[in-house]
């Protein structure tokens, strides 16, 4: 099986071809999907994989748990910024933060957690097939899967989370 990551649209459509041209079905693309990188639909990269038979698995579906209620307060001792890892303290800006609750209070109206909503726009529709969550322990998974209970978005509710 055949799978590509991160490939912008004109080198994935050269995979898809190329792959095609000798009886090999590309699986999946994988790549970087979530409430605040977008970069993938606007693209068209997500209706590519689908008109190719691929199908697409979102990665930091959750932005590195921004899109969490963790740094709501600031950043707690034990959190990603904190350690210095890939997440960065200078990403998590005012507007950022402006940004993170504001998406909160719109996942508090449908009855969600930020995270929980997170990953079901995420999963809205048939563009993506899966999401690939870093879960840190049972109870985080737990909340997580959540998100299958309320994954339909209205188009109020669509047009709230991109205006923010």
């Amino acid at each position: 099986y055949i799978g590509i990551s991160k490939y912008p649209k004109a080198a994935a459509a050269f995979a898809y071809q190329y792959l095609a041209e000798r009886d090999v079905h590309c699986l999946l693309y994988q790549g970087r999907y979530n409430l605040f990188n977008r970069e993938l639909e606007e693209e068209g990269i997500l209706k590519q994989a689908k008109a190719n038979g691929t199908g697409f698995i979102a990665f930091s579906p959750l932005a590195q748990g921004l899109l969490t209620n963790r740094y709501l307060n600031g950043i707690p001792e034990d959190s990603r910024i904190a350690r210095g890892g890939f997440l960065k303290k200078e990403q998590l800006t005012e507007e950022t933060l402006r940004k993170i609750k504001a998406l909160n209070e719109i996942a508090a109206q449908r009855g969600q957690t930020l995270a929980e909503m997170a990953l079901a726009w995420v999963l809205k529709d048939d563009l993506v097939t899966s999401v690939i969550v870093g879960s840190s322990s049972v109870k985080q998974l737990a909340d997580n899967l959540k998100a299958l209970e309320k994954s339909s978005f209205t188009t109020e509710e669509l047009h709230a989370i991109s205006s923010v």
